[in-house]
């Protein structure tokens, strides 16, 4: 079973592969709903997978583990990145 580590400290999803990495990366977003509520958002900006690693479903499994993480955590989900968006 492929491990994907959470790197919080550097908003991103680490999946390791003979000794490439693949990455999920995003950005934390707030907007105020009012003056004292805030909704927390997440954009998921960037997937990128080593060309000898494509076509293996390893940026999937990144995009699923991350939006399933965001899911928990009551964000408000947002893509910048098109393949993201292909999942929300």
């Amino acid at each position: 079973m492929i491990k994907i580590e959470h790197q919080s400290v550097n908003n991103r999803f680490v999946l390791t592969k003979d000794e490439k990495e693949c990455i999920l990366e995003y950005k934390l977003l707030a907007i105020a709903e009012d003056q004292t509520t805030e909704i927390q958002r997440i954009d998921f900006s960037s997937t990128y997978v080593p060309f000898a690693l494509r076509g293996q479903g390893l940026a999937e499994q990144l995009v699923e583990v991350g939006l399933a993480w965001a899911k928990e955590q009551g964000f408000q989900i947002e893509a910048s990145c098109w393949y993201v968006k292909k999942f929300i």
